[in-house]
C-alpha cells in the first residue's frame, strides 16, 4: 500500500523527469511565437498533454488482470529512452513557429516517454491512489505552462536549456526505468 505523499512523489518524479527537456523545447517554440498565440499554444499542449494521461489511465486499467510484477517489465521502455538519448545528445532540435494543431500533434507524437512511464506508475495503485497520481501529472502540467510561457522572456535561459537538458535525460530515463521496478514489485 503506497502513502499519499508517496503516491506524489513518485508522480511528481515521473512528470519531471520525462518532461524536463520538453519544458525548454517548448519554451523556445514559445520564443519564436507571437506573444498574442502563448495562450491558444499552451491549450494545445494542455490537451495533448490531458489526452496522454487520459490513454495512460486507460492502458493502466486494461493491464489490470496481469500480475503487478509483470507490468514492471514495462521498465525496458524507459532502459531504451536512455539508450537513445545517450546516443543522441549531441543533436539539438531546431525550434520552428507552429500553430495550436501543430503543437498538439506534436506533443501527441512525442508523448511515448509519458505513456511508457506512466502507465506502469498508474497500474501500480489501487483506484484512490491512481487518481491521485493523475492529479499529481495534471497539476505538474499546469506548473509547466506556466514556467514555459515565463521562460520564453528568456531566451538566453531557453537556449542553455535546450543545449543542456539532453545531457541529463539519459540518467532520468535509467532512473525512471528502476522507479517502476520498484513500484510494481517487479524487483
Amino acid at each position: 500500500m503506497h502513502t499519499i505523499l508517496g503516491v506524489i512523489l513518485v508522480a511528481s518524479i515521473a512528470f519531471v523527469g520525462t518532461m524536463f527537456d520538453n519544458v525548454f523545447a517548448f519554451a523556445a517554440q514559445l520564443v519564436v511565437t507571437e506573444p498574442t498565440r502563448f495562450r491558444r499554444v499552451g491549450w494545445a499542449h494542455a490537451l495533448a498533454i490531458s489526452t496522454i494521461i487520459v490513454l495512460a489511465g486507460g492502458v493502466a486499467s486494461l493491464l489490470a488482470p496481469l500480475p503487478l510484477r509483470w507490468i514492471g517489465l514495462l521498465c525496458v521502455a524507459p532502459f531504451g529512452f536512455a539508450l537513445h538519448f545517450w546516443r543522441h545528445r549531441a543533436t539539438t532540435r531546431e525550434q520552428f513557429r507552429r500553430g495550436s494543431v501543430t503543437t498538439f500533434a506534436l506533443t501527441i507524437g512525442r508523448g511515448s516517454d509519458n505513456l511508457a512511464v506512466w502507465i506502469p506508475l498508474i497500474r501500480a495503485n489501487d483506484f484512490a491512489h491512481a487518481s491521485l497520481s493523475i492529479a499529481t501529472l495534471t497539476l505538474w502540467e499546469m506548473a509547466f505552462l506556466f514556467s514555459a510561457m515565463r521562460l520564453a522572456v528568456h531566451p538566453r535561459i531557453v537556449d542553455w536549456g535546450n543545449e543542456h537538458a539532453a545531457a541529463f535525460m539519459p540518467y532520468a530515463y535509467v532512473i525512471l526505468g528502476v522507479l517502476i521496478l520498484f513500484e510494481c514489485r517487479t524487483i
